[in-house]
């Protein structure tokens, strides 16, 4: 009796945190719920202990848990909210909330400027951007020469750094965003339109075995 209570009180508490979770993001409650199944999949990878350890979270976007990527440790660090170098349900819905073709533009700007700040200046300097540009390209499997690298790098520079201080600060990061809207592009992923019917490719890369 006592075990049917305790299930019973599992799935209340359950329940209680999908509406919250739901109140709070893009997502209805029954796509938290597949976010959970989801969730369940990434977390137990490595070590089944019900959070998203950095290299699970590796393994997911990159096949490879070993291999440091810039850019998939950055977006690991921003859904780690409470910075205890772990990811809980929580987190993860909140985050992945960001990416839902529903949040607005506003939101994701933010959240896409936060990502090239390396170093949380403020500011998105050269060399910053310039390590994402390689670690996004590396995470693509795209490679090209340093010379197209820093063309690119030094163009983009030029074009957001309206005031000519050698930064882009997040009023021209908003601006250089409005006038190159593809850049919103990774900050945006369909398929969490249709969560509740399948799960997201970008985190799936790795085919873990259930």
């Amino acid at each position: 009796m006592s075990c049917f209570f305790f299930k019973k009180s599992r799935s209340k508490i359950k329940q209680e945190q999908s509406i919250i979770l739901a109140s709070e993001t893009y997502f209805t409650e029954n796509e938290v719920e597949a976010l959970l199944h989801l969730f369940k999949k990434l977390s137990s990878a490595i070590i089944d202990d019900g959070l998203i350890q950095k290299e699970e979270f590796r393994l997911a976007l990159l096949r490879d848990s070993k291999k440091p990527n810039l850019f998939a440790d950055r977006v690991f660090d921003m859904f780690d909210i409470k910075r205890n170098g772990v990811i809980d349900f929580g987190e993860f819905v909140r985050s992945m909330s960001i990416f839902h073709p529903n949040a607005s533009e506003e939101r994701k700007i933010e959240y896409s400027f936060r990502l090239f700040d390396l170093r949380q200046t403020g500011y998105i300097e050269h060399i910053q951007l310039k390590e994402m540009v390689l670690a996004t390209l590396i995470e693509s499997d795209v490679t090209l020469t340093d010379d197209i690298v820093e063309s690119i790098v030094e163009k983009s520079i030029k074009e957001a750094d309206t005031n000519g201080d050698g930064k882009i600060d997040k009023e021209e990061w908003k601006e250089y965003v409005a006038k190159n809207p593809s850049i919103l592009k990774i900050m945006t992923l369909p398929y969490l339109k249709e969560i509740t019917l399948a799960f997201p490719s970008f985190v799936l890369h790795s085919q873990m075995e259930d």
